[in-house]
């Protein structure tokens, strides 16, 4: 197993973590960011964002990229390996992956969240098969055609938005008759004559053999039950964290977010988190990008 040594190891390549290699970076810090996946998290299926300072419009892809060539340019290293378990040796942290151990200083982990699942029967069956969790990805599938979208905020209807511009169709399907998006977004979709909302409802059933071909919808107040046919389903009901593997050095919360206030400090000396992953009411580019400098700074401070 290769060994590698840096100052401070970044546990995720979201915007927190990229931001917290590069003030890293400045404070003359060595940073390496362990990646599973893509560099960007959830922010490279946006197709405009529209709320961060000073960025009228930016694709996630975008900004994402901009923000990974500054981590580069500054000097830190990404790697696209999955952190599997933290270790404590002689005074230094060890972040273990399949193949490689990184001997640090201290680790921030910001690992951020994934799209949570609705638990129905087919579900899994249907991924790709008419059940997608990213409609900027799959939309251009389903052009033309009938499409729900299931949840209440702001990714919810940024799907809706998108796919009402390419399908003939779109249910909005919502468990209560107010959203958690920004009402500017919902005003556009209500002025939308192919958006039809189903709201205080819930999906109960998957239907169909091969691939999806319908949804049963239940009132909650009636708890009446209908058959909505569609030729796909975009889930946008929010995320769930996955720090599992490191409980043993962050105590989580019932949902699994790493318990921590806004100095992003865990109850470990010299680990820290940022962004999705950790608990906070608010979860947005500018508080993730917040935390990032945060949680670098204390750990560069903490080396000094």
């Amino acid at each position: 197993m290769e060994t590698k040594q840096a100052d401070l190891i970044i546990i995720g390549a979201g915007t927190a973590g990229m931001t917290a290699a590069i003030y890293a970076q400045r404070a003359g810090k060595q940073a390496i960011m362990l990646e599973a996946l893509s560099y960007g998290g959830q922010i490279i299926n946006s197709p405009d964002v529209e709320n961060y300072p000073g960025m009228a419009h930016v694709s996630g892809f975008d900004f994402a990229t901009a923000l990974y060539e500054q981590a580069k340019g500054l000097g830190a290293e990404l790697r696209f390996e999955k952190a599997l378990s933290i270790e404590e040796r002689g005074g230094f942290k060890v972040v273990r992956t399949a193949k490689t151990e990184y001997v640090c200083r201290a680790v921030i982990i910001a690992t951020g969240a994934k799209n949570r699942p609705l638990g129905l029967e087919k579900e899994q069956a249907f991924i790709g098969r008419g059940i997608s969790y990213c409609a900027t990805c799959d939309g251009m599938f389903y052009r033309g055609k009938v499409v729900a979208v299931n949840g209440g905020g702001n990714t919810a209807l940024e799907d809706a938005a998108y796919l009402a511009d390419i399908c003939e169709t779109v249910y909005l399907i919502h468990r209560r008759d107010a959203f958690r998006g920004d009402e500017r977004d919902v005003e556009k979709l209500r002025n939308k004559q192919n958006v039809i909302f189903v709201l205080n409802s819930t999906i109960k059933e998957l239907q169909g053999e091969d691939r999806i071909r319908a949804i049963v919808v239940e009132d909650k107040f009636t708890k009446e039950t209908s058959t909505i046919d569609v030729d796909g389903l975009f889930i946008a009901i929010g995320q769930m964290p996955d720090n599992t593997a490191f409980e043993e050095w962050a105590e989580l919360d019932a949902g699994g977010y790493i318990i921590a206030g806004e100095d992003c400090r865990t109850g470990t000396p010299g680990i820290y988190t940022a962004g999705d992953c950790r608990t906070k009411s608010v979860r947005q580019l500018t508080t993730a990008a917040a935390d990032g400098a945060i949680a670098a700074l204390a750990a560069c401070q903490e080396m000094d």
